[in-house]
């Protein structure tokens, strides 16, 4: 709430909000610099300084450096998204952006000393000093640095720059084989524990490797053979020190209710525990990715099978599904997908002996 007869407000986080018009958009209406600070006089420092610097230059001039854009986008986006997904972006700014650009005037940095800055990251960007990052990598970074440009443009009326994403392949991504999977199934069915079933569960419901570990008994309805995905464990950086944290899915289309085949519920059902226990430890504290991941490769490693991730069973799942004629809706609502077509382009694979028998109906017309 605004102080009487001001446009300072006191934020969820603690801080003073002051806000200063410095013009109006072209719809009319009045466009704002917002400051920050931690007590009220700090805040009314600030935004004398800008009503100052409004009085003398044009606010376009402001010398506002990538860290001060940084430190302000940062803020705001800490109120709006998942504390996973602020800590990816706090990792990317500390550690990729602000090292190189931090000092940097917004208003100096030009189209070609960003593309000068994707080359780097390229070619010299890994924190360890051996060699470039992936495209995918340096898009990542690229992508948070656009949207900290975004900001100072709408609150600053910074120029916005035209830099080159870098170009990335699309890898068609591996599935496991016919003699994988028997193989796989064989040794999870004559080797049951909480590790294995919950393999098996993955491999035939397309769970997420966070959902898996994330999933307690009273999520599963055993009279209706279902389970229902309200959550995911994942481990993040948080202020340069690592975390587990127990969080809401990846999209709100990730909550969802998924059919579980017969026998594995009937699996469930013998090693079932107390409704509010995890249901891979049987604990009330999770399993984590990382160390079900280092279970599966074991797995992988006494079934004489390639070392592939753990994402590896959702991909397979996916393409056993469509091999068994489920439709594309369908499949993408199982998966948690927001529609079908991101299911079509990034989990479903097409084999050879699926083109094929789609060939082999092709007939002459005469």
């Amino acid at each position: 709430m605004a102080k009487r007869g001001s446009n300072i407000y006191k934020r969820k986080d603690g801080r003073f909000e002051g806000r200063v018009p410095v013009g109006y958009h072209d719809n009319g209406k009045i466009k704002y610099k917002s400051v920050y600070a931690r007590t009220l006089s700090e805040v009314k420092e600030k935004m004398s300084e800008v009503y100052s610097i409004k009085q003398n230059h044009n606010i376009s001039a402001i010398k506002l450096t990538v860290r001060d854009a940084a430190e302000e986008w940062l803020s705001s986006a800490k109120l709006r998204v998942k504390e996973s997904s602020y800590a990816n972006y706090e990792n990317i700014v500390s550690k990729h952006i602000l090292p190189i650009l931090g000092s940097e005037y917004m208003q100096n940095l030009t189209t070609q000393k960003l593309n000068d800055f994707i080359h780097y990251k390229l070619s010299k960007g890994r924190l360890n000093g051996n060699g470039g990052l992936s495209a995918k990598s340096v898009r990542d970074i690229m992508t948070v640095y656009r949207s900290i440009e975004n900001y100072a443009s709408r609150e600053y009326g910074i120029k916005e720059t035209h830099f080159t994403m870098p170009k990335t392949e699309k890898k068609q991504t591996e599935v496991l084989t016919v003699f994988e999977r028997k193989r796989l199934e064989s040794y999870l069915l004559h080797n049951p524990n909480s590790t294995n079933t919950a393999v098996l569960l993955c491999l035939f419901t397309g769970l997420r490797i966070g959902e898996l570990c994330g999933l307690r008994w009273n999520d599963i309805d055993f009279n209706n053979g279902t389970l229902s995905v309200s959550r995911t464990v994942q481990r993040i950086n948080k202020h340069g020190k690592s975390e587990v944290v127990i969080g809401s899915p990846k999209s709100k289309t990730s909550i969802r209710t998924v059919p579980i085949p017969e026998f594995v519920l009937d699996i469930l059902r013998r090693q079932k525990k107390s409704g509010d226990l995890f249901v891979i430890t049987g604990k009330s504290k999770p399993t984590e990715p990382r160390t079900m991941q280092n279970r599966f490769k074991a797995i992988l490693k006494i079934c004489g099978i390639r070392n592939v991730n753990f994402h590896l069973l959702r991909h397979t799942y996916a393409t056993v599904c469509i091999e068994n004629g489920f439709d594309p809706k369908t499949l993408s609502e199982l998966l948690g997908h927001a529609d079908a077509s991101i299911t079509l382009n990034r989990y479903v694979h097409s084999s050879m002996q699926m083109k094929k028998n789609y060939v082999s109906r092709l007939q002459l017309t005469a």
